[in-house]
Order: structure tokens, then C-alpha cells, then sequence
């Protein structure tokens, strides 16, 4: 286990707090991390338990360094309990304390961007970084926090603008992804990363211009490669119906998992609704590199994302206790027909 080291980390947090999070004095600060369960003790290995332990004692770290460096500002360090899935709620508590902070450092491993505490919180103006499996090389020299973010901003705007005029998408890899779906009536929007304005929020690190697909138009298949979600070893292939995962083969471990969540079987509307695909996003952030770790991978320049299940938290009409986000390498992403990625190289 290896621990955050101040030193290499505390400009950047600084720079978190003032650049991308808009910090003013007196405004209070909250910093909320998420702990293993009882039950993840019996069942989770030993490097799943490392990983969330070394991210909740960043999340303590984040918050002595604003607290050292900020010091007219409150500063609440709020450790809960795990929700043991991306998109899940968290306990009660939590969600209030979210509503009651001006900025909120959500510092976590399992995301709380698509749940109703994020934007119960937003909505009352709050401001939220949501940062799902962060790791602290991210704040680094080099790394994905290490950016302009004006420049992100730009690209982020630009990439956007393009959603918004489409009509159709397909996105095609080498690997065999092929998929086509609507895009009608549908805004693009950016996650830059400058969250200063009240009520605003996104992923940190940033960088990434997405769109919600039109319900019930997805066709086709998606294929993800090995190494490019956690855990993936062999590949991973979803197949799509009227915009819903008909079928899930492949993917080892994290298939059977993901099958088990989908239960493919089942009408019931909760399990229905996390088979939807809900996003469609493209990466912006040029510092972004690692492709294993979704947070980040999601944003490298030249990769799109698509996601399943929960949209309703981005504007769409599905709800869903799910959210989870699948990467493509060397992508051809055409918007009505026409190239906007040709094997991952921007050519517009």
C-alpha cells in the first residue's frame, strides 16, 4: 500500500480549489470519501480494499491541505459507508451534508455523479467535483490535473457544438464495435472542469464533451478491449436492441459481474433501465493516458466513451442505479455520416 505524499500533491490541490472549483473565503468546503462496508471485508480482495483505503486517506489529505491552506474557509472531512455500486445513493446523512456545503470534493470510489444526493446538492448551488476512483499520480506533474484548463475548456465547447448539430451517430472500432443511435433534439454539453458558478459540477480530472442518446435507438454492438476497463483480460462485447444490452458475452470476471447486474432475463423496470444506453461522450483532456482506470481513460484525447444505464441525472428520461462508462481505442466516430474522429485522430 502506498500513501499519498503531501509534497507531491499540495500545489495541485491548491489549484484544484482555486482554478477548477472557484473557491472564495468563508465558503464552506466539503470533503466526502467513501469507507468498505462489513460485508466488502468478507468479500472484496485484498487490492480492491487497498485501493479504496489509500483513496479515503487522499480524501483526508485534500482536506488537511485546504484546511491548512485555506484557513478562512470551513472545512468538513465526511467519511460514510460505501454504496457498493456507481450511481447508487448514499446514506441520508451524506446526501445532507452534500446539500448544505457551497463546494463539495467527492472523493470517492464507487461515483455519486449520477444519484440524487449530486443533484439535490447542485441544485441547491452547490458545487461539485465528482472524482470516482481517483488515484493521487492524477495530481501530479504530467498528469490529468496538470492541464490548461482553459484550453480544455475550449476543446470540451467545440466538441460539444458538433453534438448539438447531429442528428445520428455511429462509432466503430478495429475491435468490432459497431453501433448506430440517435442524437435528435438531444444538447451536447461540456464537463471542462471550471466549476465556479453555483450549482455546477462534473468529473475531475476533466475534459470530455458528451451527449445522451435518444432512448430506444441504440443498434449495433460494443466491444471493449482488454486493459481498457478494471480488470478486463479478455474482451467484452454488448449487443444493442431498440437501445437496450440484449446480450453480454465474454469479459471474464468483469463480464459475469456485469451479466449478473443486467440480469438479462428480467422485465423488471430497474433491470431494464440499467441496460439502457445513456451517453455518448468523447475525451478532451491531453494529459489524460492510463486506460484502466475509467475517470481518466474516459478522457484521453481521440477515445470516445459509451455508457449504460442511468441518464436522467444528465438530462435524459431513464433512471437507474447504474451508471457505468465503456471506453473505445482507435475510434471512428461519424456525426450524420461525416468523420469527426477517424482511428482515433480528430479531423474536424
Amino acid at each position: 500500500m502506498t500513501w499519498p505524499v503531501r509534497e507531491a500533491i499540495a500545489d495541485s490541490v491548491v489549484r484544484m480549489l482555486q482554478v477548477n472549483m472557484g473557491l472564495r473565503p468563508h465558503e464552506r468546503l466539503l470533503v466526502v470519501t467513501d469507507l468498505p462496508r462489513p460485508e466488502d471485508w468478507q468479500t472484496a480482495d485484498d487490492s480492491s480494499l487497498e485501493d479504496m483505503l489509500e483513496r479515503a486517506v487522499l480524501a483526508r489529505l485534500v482536506g488537511e491541505i485546504a484546511r491548512s491552506r485555506f484557513p478562512e474557509n470551513p472545512v468538513t472531512f465526511h467519511p460514510f459507508p460505501a454504496t457498493g455500486g456507481h450511481g447508487k445513493e448514499p446514506d441520508p446523512g451524506t446526501a445532507a451534508a452534500m446539500r448544505e456545503a457551497e463546494v463539495v470534493i467527492a472523493l470517492t470510489t464507487y461515483s455519486l455523479s449520477h444519484t440524487n444526493a449530486r443533484q439535490e446538492a447542485t441544485q441547491r448551488g452547490a458545487r461539485v467535483a465528482s472524482m470516482p476512483t481517483f488515484e493521487a499520480p492524477m495530481f501530479e506533474a504530467g498528469g490529468p490535473m496538470a492541464v490548461d484548463y482553459q484550453e480544455v475548456a475550449r476543446d470540451c465547447r467545440r466538441m460539444a457544438g458538433l453534438l448539438t448539430q447531429a442528428q445520428e451517430a455511429v462509432v466503430r472500432t478495429p475491435a468490432g464495435t459497431d453501433l448506430r443511435f440517435s442524437l435528435a433534439g438531444r444538447p451536447g454539453q461540456s464537463d471542462d472542469g471550471l466549476y465556479t458558478a453555483p450549482g455546477l459540477w462534473g468529473n475531475l480530472p476533466a475534459g470530455e464533451a458528451f451527449i445522451v442518446p435518444v432512448e430506444g435507438t441504440a443498434e449495433g454492438r460494443l466491444v471493449v478491449p482488454p486493459g481498457w476497463y478494471p480488470g478486463l483480460t479478455e474482451e467484452l462485447v454488448l449487443t444493442f436492441r431498440e437501445g437496450l444490452v440484449t446480450e453480454v458475452r465474454g469479459g471474464g470476471r468483469v463480464g459475469e459481474e456485469l451479466r449478473g447486474l443486467l440480469s438479462l432475463g428480467s422485465d423488471e423496470p430497474v433491470l431494464r433501465a440499467r441496460r439502457n444506453l445513456a451517453e455518448l461522450g468523447i475525451g478532451c483532456n491531453p494529459n489524460a493516458r492510463r486506460p484502466d482506470n475509467v475517470l481518466e481513460a474516459e478522457k484521453i484525447q481521440g477515445t470516445v466513451h459509451l455508457a449504460i444505464g442511468d441518464n436522467i441525472h444528465m438530462g435524459g428520461l431513464v433512471e437507474a442505479d447504474l451508471h457505468e462508462d465503456y471506453v473505445q481505442p482507435e475510434v471512428d466516430l461519424l456525426l450524420d455520416g461525416q468523420p469527426a474522429i477517424l482511428s482515433g485522430r480528430w479531423v474536424v
